[in-house]
């Protein structure tokens, strides 16, 4: 027995799956059930095994919604036929094309029953019976028409492959991605067949692809801006006409568009159809968020106290998606009774994307501190303005210029400075989410000249991290995230860097379990002096428990040392567990976190709470 099948490209609207048109959405489903019915349903697979059995389960709609009623007898008439076509949609994945789906209702098959049939004595049985039938493989594979040098096998299509019906469309999905790849932006399928013989269990696929021409971009045309200046947006979008058509383009423009944090949605499309110049037009469609917001934030450590923050800022100050955000912030809350030995910060930030290109931002900020942790009491003013630029979508470099008065007393006296510095920074960055990465990883290196005017001292001040992460499972439940951080000080004597400038560690951001700050040399009173250099390690295993609750063990290491290489002998170690409560923002964690290696003065735990994951 053989069996044919043609399919054809369908509005977007359905989505088809080898001849069997499947509806996304019911608007009706809302809407109050006219001429309520009730059903029951036995949904019998058979020798299907476990996993189909689950596959089939999962698909079926009659199960699904069982204790939902129908719109009368045509609603569940409906209904029934749906649920064949999804059944069979789902023995098709599996490769099973000569399975069958049989409904009966109240006892009579699904065929047989007229249009207009009527239903009593609810609930109305329904039975589901399927037969599996054989796993096909792949037989004969033929790719024709303009194709290039399009090969089936780099695609997942080879002979006596699996011959699951997603197989084979993703793999459909992929060519014509990889002829959009290389400049053919009209690139689709235009003709399909597949064809099941029962007797060999084999699917022979015959497919025909047309390239279109290779097109350059033309005109970027955008709509939906309201105070955004709609040519600045265009530019920002960042696509050149006459540059040769890159889907990438178009994703790296919505993204580029995101980042401005002025749109609530942005989507990037190319047109229909070619200019007659020969140039394919861009459509940007935007909608704008509310340009002014305010908020408010708080952090707990039972080390380190409670901290609050307030904000307000504006996205789009001049109608270019300049930034102006006003911030303050008080801490060490409950560590300390003393109002003149809170922690206060207060900054303004301003920035301008797009200064020269639309992968740079000229950013310019001013802040104020006045902080008493325990190993200095300081008093700032600094200002900086720099610019940052990406190289590409996961290279940034940064480079600013910086003036910082500083007024500190320490270990080593009361001293004033000021200090002009050069700060340079690159970044490289391709984790799949910022606040809960379960892939990829982040390398920073930094290195900042600087010079005191008011005590004619130079140093350099140089460090790197790198963090790695990586699901051990295929529904990344399980994540393993490592850190490891380290950084010297060059040029002159401990006590001649100002005591903000020097290394320190512990604390939430660094060695769980001790104190903020307290690991490193010590003074003859006890008190943390800093160090010329320092070295952190931590790695993590991030279990997510339920849909929105994780636990995460974790073990941390820190060294801090006075010379400009870390004293590995002075390691300090502290290890936890923390929970995570997983929202759409990024999760909420508490991490609580116990010293290994505790000396005199540490604490016996540490407890930490934000918003992420701790790196």
């Amino acid at each position: 027995m053989i069996l044919a099948l043609a399919l054809t490209p369908n509005p977007a609207a359905a989505f088809e799956i080898f001849g069997i048109t499947l509806i996304g959405s019911n608007e009706e489903d809302a809407a109050p059930v006219v001429d309520p019915l009730t059903y029951s349903v036995d949904l019998d697979t058979g020798d299907a095994g476990a996993e189909l059995d689950g596959r089939l389960r999962a698909a079926s709609t009659l199960l699904a919604d069982a204790d939902r009623p129908v719109s009368g007898s045509l609603g569940l008439l409906s209904k029934a036929r749906t649920e064949r076509e999804l059944l069979v949609a789902a023995l098709y994945e599996a490769g099973r094309y000569d399975g069958t789906v049989e409904i009966t209702i109240a006892g009579r098959a699904l065929d047989d029953l007229a249009p207009d049939a009527e239903f009593t004595g609810e609930p109305v049985p329904v039975r589901v019976a399927v037969t599996a039938g054989q796993v096909f493989r792949l037989g004969r594979i033929d790719v024709g028409g303009d194709t290039g040098d399009i090969a089936p096998a780099r695609f997942g299509l080879m002979p006596g492959g699996d011959a699951g019906s997603t197989v084979i469309l993703n793999a459909e999905a992929k060519m014509v991605r990889a002829l959009r790849d290389k400049g053919h932006p009209l690139a689709r399928v235009t003709g399909r067949e597949i064809v099941a013989d029962h007797k060999t269990g084999l699917l022979d696929v015959t497919m025909v692809l047309e390239a279109g021409p290779v097109a350059p971009f033309g005109a970027t045309r955008v709509e939906g801006t309201e105070k955004v200046d709609r040519d600045f947006t265009a530019y920002m979008a960042g696509i050149e006409p006459g540059a040769t058509y890159s889907p990438d383009q178009l994703e790296a423009a919505r993204e580029r568009l995101l980042e401005l944090e002025v749109f609530d949605s942005v989507a990037v499309n190319e047109a229909d159809a070619l200019d007659a110049d020969g140039s394919l037009p861009v459509d940007v469609t935007v909608s704008e968020r509310k340009h002014r917001y305010f908020g408010v934030g708080a952090t707990f450590s039972n080390t380190e106290g409670a901290g609050v923050e307030g904000y307000w800022g504006h996205r789009n100050l001049f109608g270019r998606a300049e930034k102006l955000r006003v911030e303050g912030s008080i801490s060490r809350i409950g560590d300390t009774t003393q109002f003149g030995k809170l922690d206060y910060r207060a900054g303004l930030l301003f920035e301008k994307p797009g200064v020269i290109g639309p992968p740079s931002k000229f950013v310019a900020r001013l802040d104020a501190t006045f902080e008493h942790p325990d190993a200095f009491d300081r008093f700032s003013v600094k200002g900086s303005t720099g610019l940052r630029y990406e190289l590409t979508d996961t290279q940034t470099v940064s480079a600013e210029i910086a003036l910082d008065y500083s007024r500190i007393d320490d270990s080593f006296g009361s001293n004033e400075h000021l200090i002009a510095s050069t700060p340079i920074q690159y970044v490289f960055d391709n984790r799949d989410n910022r606040l809960d990465p379960k892939s990829g990883f982040r390398l920073l290196a930094y290195v900042e000249p600087a010079h005191d005017i008011l005590n004619s001292t130079s140093f350099v001040k140089i460090k790197g991290e790198a963090s790695a992460y990586r699901a051990l499972d295929e529904a990344k439940r399980f994540v393993a995230a490592g850190r490891v951080a380290a950084g010297s000080i060059f040029g002159a004597p401990l006590a001649a860097i100002p005591a903000d400038r020097r290394f320190y560690a512990g604390g939430g951001g660094s060695v769980r379990g001790y104190g903020y700050q307290d690991i490193g040399p010590r003074n003859a009173a006890g008190m943390p002096t800093g160090g010329l250099s320092y070295v952190e390690m931590s790695a993590e295993m991030r279990i997510q428990v339920t849909d929105s609750f994780g636990i995460v063990p974790f073990i941390d290491a820190g060294a801090v040392s006075a010379s400009t290489t870390p004293d590995f002998a002075n390691l300090q170690v502290g290890a936890g567990l923390g929970v995570r409560y997983l929202t759409p923002f990024g999760p909420l964690r508490v991490d609580v976190g116990v010293p290994l290696n505790r000396r005199p003065g540490d604490p016996t735990f540490g407890i930490y709470a934000g918003i992420g994951q701790s790196f």
